[in-house]
């Protein structure tokens, strides 16, 4: 399986977040800002910085891709081990809509 640079870039971005989940440089710091601790503080910017870079890392397609998952001709996800194969539930399926006979 081969990677396109653009899915390769993630892998450092989603390291350093780990290694800066702990909030090394502040370590034995006590100073409080607004009531809070620096270190919550810390949290709260990195747990913002995650949620924008994992909203990127989404929209860019890298999670497809990374989870063998393509989009169909609607738009809509479809497993990437089922492309070009027949759906054979529908025609099995009960006459309540399920997949079970």
């Amino acid at each position: 399986m081969s990677r396109s640079r653009r899915d390769l870039v993630w892998i450092p971005t989603f390291a350093v977040l780990v290694a800066f989940a702990v909030p090394w440089p502040l370590w034995g710091v006590d100073r409080v800002v607004a009531g809070l601790p620096v270190w919550i503080w810390w949290h709260i910017a990195w747990l913002g910085l995650c949620t924008v870079l994992f909203s990127r890392f989404v929209r860019s397609g890298a999670w497809e891709r990374g989870m063998g998952v393509v989009s169909d001709a609607n738009g809509g996800p479809t497993d990437a081990t089922s492309v070009g194969s027949v759906n054979s539930t529908s025609a099995e399926s009960s006459e309540f809509g399920g997949d079970r006979p």
